[in-house]
């Protein structure tokens, strides 16, 4: 399976695709992610960008991130 991760799916989805990145985005600083009802409930409508913008998060760092681990970015 191709690990690629797109910006412009749900938190939610990205985690249903790829499971690991759970730890990936705690790592990060998005600490509530963790937690299922988060996921299942803000996770369902919040993207990557949006949450960065909202926890002052860089988005060209999690890129970073995600590229090192071996995942490509759209």
């Amino acid at each position: 399976m191709e690990r690629v991760i797109d910006m412009s799916k749900s938190v939610y989805e990205i985690c249903s695709d790829f499971p690991e990145v759970i730890e990936m985005m705690k790592e990060l600083g998005f600490d509530t992610i963790a937690s299922p009802g988060m996921l299942n409930t803000a996770g369902r409508f919040m993207t990557i960008p949006k949450g960065a913008a909202m926890k002052s998060i860089s988005l060209d760092k999690i890129i970073e991130v995600f590229r090192e681990k071996g995942y490509e970015v759209k």
